[in-house]
């Protein structure tokens, strides 16, 4: 090896590829909305365990205002989890009390200049 080869940084080097490979995809309207539904997909879980942890309440406690077990609001907070219901989140914070909401988004697509009118 040459001093100039023992000179490179390649873990720099790697990480700035990433970021460049990264940046083409997110700047891709359609990459960038399939990535945005996936990590909300992905923060809900999270967001639901942490509103409820912010209560102070358990699972099981939740579970009992719910109606159901602790192992049903257990698979609820599951990371991946991804099979809820409008009604299993309407029933989820209302039983957190007072001061959450759900709030559900709806986005349409841009038209297309190809569509027809």
């Amino acid at each position: 090896m040459t001093s100039e080869q023992d000179k490179r940084d390649h873990i720099k080097e790697g990480e700035e590829s990433y970021r460049r490979w990264r940046d083409r995809l997110h700047a891709n309207p359609e990459y960038q909305a399939v990535y945005d539904e996936e990590a909300a997909k992905s923060e809900l879980w999270l967001q639901l365990a942490e509103a409820r942890q912010s209560t102070g309440m358990t699972q099981a406690e939740g579970a009992n205002r719910l109606g159901g077990s602790q192992a049903q609001v257990a698979r609820i907070e599951k990371r991946g989890y991804d099979a809820y219901t409008l009604n299993t989140l309407r029933n989820y914070v209302k039983a957190l009390g007072e001061g959450f909401e759900l709030e559900v988004r709806v986005r349409c697509p841009e038209k297309r200049p190809d569509a027809a009118a």
